[in-house]
């Protein structure tokens, strides 16, 4: 008799405020573990500098977006600082379906939208160590004014606030560490049995019971 699991596809959602991290986590994240597939998000924006369209984004203009909303093309969609932003539902059922994992980065909203239409979606929350260190992030980062980084952390704060309707909350303070916690948590997910399928050949008893179905 042998026994085996077949692994379906799940998704993780990594969230936090705008300078969070989140993008620099799921890169090194990406790059660690294999089977996990980055699903790239559309957006209204411009491309800031070193940012690559079909790496990063896909860089769309205000009159597309508003067409492939009406087309119904996205898993969520959401406007964040007078921009938008997207999941479109193709890329993520794609990667779903060969039977890899799909990790992306959103906002808070987007990632409520995604849970709510995908309960069994692993939101995952990174927390920064301050508001001090998440205003030094967004000015470091040289692209906003001081009204807009104003705004950006009165939106945090509204966003750590709502915190407590993720599955996991790590403190982003040190990169190596947080890898690390968000690795184990993508490890124990893939074991959950709500996620794995159980083969069995050689046992007619037990293959039996697997193929029953409920009255």
């Amino acid at each position: 008799m042998s026994i085996g699991l077949e692994r379906r596809g799940s998704l993780f959602v990594v969230a936090a405020p705008s300078g969070g991290g989140k993008s620099t986590v799921l890169k090194a994240l990406l790059g660690h573990m294999e089977g996990l597939r980055y699903s790239i998000s559309v957006t209204s924006r411009s491309a800031r500098a070193g940012e690559e369209e079909g790496r990063d984004f896909h860089f769309v203009a205000v009159e597309e977006f508003h067409e492939m909303i009406e087309r119904k093309e996205f898993y969520e969609w959401a406007k964040v600082h007078g921009n938008y932003y997207g999941t479109r539902k193709k890329a993520v059922e794609n990667i779903l379906a060969d039977g890899h994992d799909v990790a992306m980065d959103l906002d808070v909203q987007g990632a409520c939208q995604i849970k709510g239409m995908k309960p069994d979606a692993v939101t995952i929350f990174l927390l920064p160590p301050s508001m001090e260190t998440l205003e030094r992030r967004l000015r470091g980062r040289e692209t906003d004014g001081d009204e807009v980084i104003r705004l950006r952390l009165h939106n945090a704060a509204e966003e750590i606030a709502s915190c407590a309707l993720f599955d996991y909350l790590v403190v982003n303070d040190d990169l190596d560490r947080v890898i690390h916690i968000i690795e184990s948590i993508v490890i124990a997910e893939r074991q959950r049995g709500l996620r794995q399928d159980l083969k069995v050949q050689g046992e007619p008893r037990i293959e039996e019971l697997l193929n029953e179905q409920p009255a």
